[in-house]
């Protein structure tokens, strides 16, 4: 969270929150816009309730629409039928998602950059397609033939972005060309017959069938988290204070702790109550905490944020716009392959369906639900996750009430009118705020 240069000079003046500003000239301007780490350490619980109400004057929604919107699907689709929030239903679907969640991963570094990529569907299929044939019809390891496939759909990315960055192609014709081209080399690649069935108890058929059925595993896993993420922030917080930058007072920081221990816990005894920890949601988990390191802790990540907000401004402050432009569409490549090995997975099989039908739309509407804006500039990995779980959690739920295929798509299409409303307004919002 960026913190103002008001903020900075309250700090200083009162490490404590006690004491007047040095400046009496620069403190008058705080009030609107106050860093929340000082008003939880100045105002206690309050101060969290004064922060909630400035940023939705300002138009800083955050996740909380679709945080909000998550909830409401799960007490409907409960009122409607007792088995939505069941264990198996809730485990079917944590490893359901996990394929477009992949792709949408992908897709949430490409719209920080303000652009869009069409192939990742297509791509998903041929890396699906690439290591089925790899696997079975020639006989290879699966190890191999998967890294194979990642390796394919990370260089068919970058392709696209070669032409994106050095030949000033626009990214919406370079990547619905490969739509078109992956579509057609997977349809050859798989040949005539059209179907290669993959080995249930190998390497990809497992990575959505198998579940840590020790209930110390999920166990084990939420103490884990839990640890890392108190750990992470207190040590955050220390090196904040040593910088002499607002921090967050231990109080809070055992707060958020607590409530992330109350939903893993949750999540931890529901998936015991079925088959286990799925492989599928460890594997997710941990590309969503790799890729949130990624692009909040290291410089790279934060030059993807600064093309977004400004390309001619990245490129006077010496950022190499090519470079990290084709990184990130080969990234997003690279993730629209594991998710398509996900996907073949799902179904012990790879054919030509493989990467068509909704699932280009379900990648992107996952990120936009989520909280990854349309304009660039603005998102976290961790919305792909919030918008697949929305789309993903209708799907299941219209499908226990036996609701036909055509409602399903106008629903999502509602939801993810609504979610891009939402972004234009806050946006317009923050312009009036003067904070976008």
């Amino acid at each position: 969270m960026s913190v103002d240069k008001t903020s900075a000079n309250l700090d200083k003046s009162a490490p404590h929150g006690g004491g007047a500003a040095e400046n009496p000239e620069a403190a008058v301007p705080s009030a609107a816009a106050v860093d929340p780490r000082l008003l939880v350490r100045q105002e206690g619980i309050f101060g969290y309730w004064d922060e909630f109400k400035r940023k939705m004057k300002a138009g800083e929604l955050g996740s909380l629409p679709v945080v909000v919107g998550l909830a409401a699907i799960c007490v409907i689709f409960q009122m409607l039928n007792s088995n939505f929030l069941s264990a198996q239903n809730i485990s079917d679907i944590t490893v359901t998602m996990v394929g477009t969640g992949m792709i949408s991963v992908g897709i949430v570094f490409v719209l920080l950059l303000g652009e869009i990529d069409l192939s990742v569907g297509s791509v998903s299929g041929a890396a699906s397609a690439l290591a089925a044939v790899l696997a079975v019809n020639q006989g290879w390891p699966e190890w191999a033939a998967v890294l194979v496939a990642v390796a394919a759909g990370l260089a068919i990315g970058a392709a696209h972005g070669f032409f994106f960055a050095v030949l000033g192609a626009p990214a919406f014709a370079v990547t619905l060309a490969g739509l078109l081209f992956w579509l057609g080399f997977m349809l050859k690649v798989l040949g005539a017959n059209g179907t290669i069935n993959l080995d249930s108890d190998g390497l990809i058929g497992q990575l959505t069938t198998y579940f840590f059925a020790d209930v110390a595993a999920a166990y084990g896993l939420a103490v884990v988290v839990v640890a890392l993420f108190f750990v992470s922030s207190f040590l955050g917080n220390r090196r904040r204070e040593a910088a002499g930058v607002p921090s967050r007072p231990l109080s809070d920081t055992v707060l958020r702790t607590a409530l992330l221990a109350v939903v893993s816990f949750a999540a931890a005894y529901m998936y015991n109550q079925y088959k286990g920890l799925p492989l599928a949601t460890v594997i997710f988990l941990a590309f969503l905490v790799g890729t949130d390191f990624l692009l909040r802790r290291t410089s790279y990540g934060r030059k993807i944020f600064a093309l977004g907000g400004s390309v001619e401004a990245s490129r006077r402050a010496g950022i190499n716009v090519t470079a990290v432009r084709i990184s990130v569409f080969g990234i997003a490549g690279g993730f629209a392959a594991i998710g398509g090995l996900f996907l073949a997975s799902k179904i012990a099989s790879a054919n030509q369906s493989a990467g068509t039908g909704d699932l280009l739309m379900n990648a992107i509407a996952a990120a936009v639900i989520g909280g990854t804006s349309l304009f660039g500039g603005r998102g976290r990995t961790w919305n792909a996750l919030l918008g697949v779980l929305v789309i993903v959690s209708i799907q299941y739920g219209l499908q226990l009430e036996s609701i036909a295929e055509p409602v399903k798509y106008m629903i999502t299409a509602a939801v993810l009118l609504t979610t891009v409303v939402i972004d234009s307004v806050t946006r317009k919002t923050q312009k009036t705020a003067g904070r976008a």
